[in-house]
């Protein structure tokens, strides 16, 4: 297990290669890393934005709206930045706090009226009035984030009243942190405390249990005020569809017969990872509750509560709840009953984009691709592709000091790709900058569409050649980022989305010429070329000026640049640009490229497909065929197939064909999508 000690420092290494990598200060990069961490355990909504203002007696550095709760979250940090962990004392805390809640204070009664229309902390202030005239606040958290340690003098902060909006103060430090890390990587769990009556269902399976429950419309109001997105953090589709909103059907029986709520609705599916039960045998504790389909009805109950006012006491949800015994296989059977239990309404590619080859593509390319070496130095590294966030410090966890200073270099963490992260460069490449502006969670999902559709035309497209060109767009967006951050003519402000339209304006410039970018002078250069750098100038000041001047009725910028009418505009400028051949392709080498590609992943996969086969061990050829022969009929399974199957299962095909393996592999994964192996 990782120390305390050695978590800080490798926290505090990260924020400096984000900072310079990106052109951030330090500090910025401390908020958005803190930030993410909180995100993942639902702290946070991924829709929180950075916001500096600081003058006497005022202190804030970004905030978060839950739509849902109606959870104003305003934040603050003290960034310590030294190689010791220091000591977060109560005056630092204090101090923090008025400062927050002065700034607060001020922006319920109007304070965005002072500011400059072109800043942050202006939308943040206007947001923040907006929400507390409509009425829509119905608490707040006023939050410090520090890389020190909390003093133990101050064990209790209690919740205060302030323009008679409850207000929750919280303090995130390192020791939060590094749970944070832990609950994620060492099997750390929640628990929820109930007492719900239940049925079991009998099952053969040693994988999990099932059981039948129900809830009333309270008990699910209090568990979602308790732990929020945390119970639906393995499932996109549920975060992107819980808005608040009232399904009229649903509405109308909470209103006038919420006694048969339990007979019309569909209630809610949920999985955990263990239950404990009382001495009258009634669930008395869920370990790692997820609700996977529900969320609709979560949502509808909770916004007839608490917008609607309508009474929930009289409301039964029903529940199916399935425990999984083995945590390792959690993540993937919440996948599977998420995808089987969604099929009532139109589910979107994304929701399941987890389990998609695309991860194990990228994975792959980025523990074999290496970079090129660059300003003279000997030593070639990898970019190393983090499916799960943390997965990089995850994997030196155990490491020798020797082995883990080899893994580093190999692997420095300047070179590390965040998933979400890449999203939001393709989609800039893709032209969808308000897409992206959006936030962390609309992109990825817009994203998985997209690559999933890709896959679904063409199997083999996650090539070498896409991997190298994925990661010439990510060095390209940092490069943007620090670009507007060094320029003269940039005083703060919608950085992410002069960035995001930026690239997305580039791209359309080169569409425009009817080749391709050459992506490779990139990834050669692990840099822009220098041929680039006047063209990114010259756009991103003619952008940047352009999304912070919207048009009559569009006051707050960070909502017009979510519109599409935005990139129109955007894309209507015409700078006279013209492209160096450089930095250009024709499309034929484009297709060459691309072609040449296929043909060595072809070949390497069907490699890898032959030693996959091979190495399996004959009982699991052997239960396939046992049950492939019980079910021929039903399961669609070639007499060719089943021949193919059987050889291997008895041990007379020794070296099967790259084309008996390819059959042999989707008989396989046939097996797992049909349950009958894991």
């Amino acid at each position: 297990m990782i120390s305390l000690e050695e978590f800080h420092q490798d926290f505090l290494q990260s924020i400096l290669t984000d900072a310079e990598s990106r052109g951030l200060m330090r500090s910025q990069a401390f908020f958005e890393n803190t930030c993410e961490a909180l995100v993942s355990i639902g702290e946070l909504t991924s829709d929180y934005t950075a916001a500096d203002y600081s003058k006497t007696g005022i202190e804030v550095h970004g905030y978060d709206y839950d739509e849902t709760r109606e959870i104003l979250t305003v934040l603050v940090h003290h960034f310590f930045q030294e190689d010791r962990i220091e000591t977060l004392t109560k005056t630092h805390i204090t101090i923090k706090f008025n400062r927050l809640r002065t700034f607060v204070q001020r922006s319920i009664r109007g304070f965005y009226r002072d500011l400059e229309e072109t800043s942050d902390a202006y939308s943040m202030a206007y947001n923040i009035h907006q929400y507390a005239y409509s009425g829509k606040i119905s608490r707040i958290k006023l939050v410090v984030m520090s890389d020190g340690k909390m003093t133990r003098t101050l064990t209790d902060l209690p919740s205060e009243e302030l323009d008679s909006i409850l207000v929750d103060l919280r303090v995130i430090d390192i020791e939060y942190i590094h749970k944070i890390y832990l609950s994620e990587y060492n099997g750390s769990s929640f628990e929820i405390n109930v007492k719900l009556p239940c049925l079991e269902i009998p099952t053969s399976s040693q994988e999990y249990q099932s059981f039948l429950s129900f809830l009333t419309g309270e008990d699910l109001i209090g568990i979602y005020e308790q732990y929020g997105q945390k119970l639906f953090e393995q499932n996109v589709r549920t975060f992107l569809q819980f808005k608040g909103g009232v399904n009229k059907g649903i509405r109308n029986t909470i209103e006038f017969t919420p006694e048969l709520f339990f007979a019309y609705n569909n209630g809610i599916t949920a999985t955990a990872s263990e239950v404990e039960f009382d001495n009258e045998g009634k669930i008395s504790k869920i370990i790692d509750f997820q609700i996977v389909n529900g969320a609709q009805t979560t949502s509808s109950i909770y916004a007839a509560k608490k917008n609607s006012k309508l009474d929930v006491s009289k409301v039964s949800v029903q529940m199916k709840l399935s425990v999984v015994k083995e945590k390792e296989k959690q993540y993937d059977f919440v996948s599977k009953v998420s995808e089987y239990a969604n099929t009532q309404n139109k589910v979107n590619k994304s929701d399941f984009f987890s389990n998609n080859p695309y991860h194990k593509e990228m994975k792959s390319n980025s523990q074999r691709v290496w970079a090129p070496s660059v300003g003279g130095s000997q030593r070639r590294t990898h970019w190393f592709y983090e499916r799960v966030r943390g997965e990089y410090l995850n994997e030196q966890a155990y490491l020798t000091k020797a082995e883990k200073t080899k893994f580093q270099l190999e692997n420095p963490k300047a070179h590390l790709i965040d998933k979400t992260f890449l999203s939001k460069s393709e989609n800039s490449w893709l032209r969808k900058p308000d897409v992206v502006s959006k936030g962390a969670q609309y992109s990825f999902a817009s994203f998985a569409d997209h690559i999933i559709e890709w896959l679904e035309k063409d199997n083999l497209a996650i090539t070498e050649s896409y991997f190298k060109d994925a990661v010439a767009r990510i060095i390209l967006f940092k490069n943007v980022e620090k670009l507007i951050s060094n320029a003269s003519w940039y005083d703060g402000g919608f950085r992410a989305q002069t960035v995001t339209y930026t690239i997305a304006y580039l791209s359309q410039l080169v569409e425009k010429t009817g080749r391709y970018f050459n992506f490779n002078s990139i990834w050669e250069e692990q840099q822009l070329p220098k041929d680039l750098l006047p063209v990114i100038n010259t756009i991103t000041k003619e952008v940047y000026d352009s999304i912070t001047v919207p048009p009559g009725g569009s006051a707050n910028i960070a909502q017009w640049c979510k519109k599409r009418e935005c990139w129109e505009r955007i894309q209507k400028l015409d700078l006279g640009i013209e492209l160096d051949n450089s930095l250009l392709i024709e499309k034929e080498e484009s297709k060459y490229i691309k072609r040449e590609a296929r043909k060595e992943k072809k070949l390497t996969s069907g490699i890898e497909v032959q030693i996959f086969v091979v190495n399996m061990q004959r009982q699991v050829w052997t239960k396939m065929l046992e049950h492939f022969r019980k079910y021929q009929s039903v399961s669609n399974v070639s007499r060719l197939q089943m021949d193919i199957l059987e050889k291997m299962a008895v041990g007379s095909l020794r070296a099967p064909s790259e084309k008996q393996s390819k059959v042999l592999n989707l008989l396989y994964e046939k097996a797992i999508n049909e349950g009958i192996i894991s």
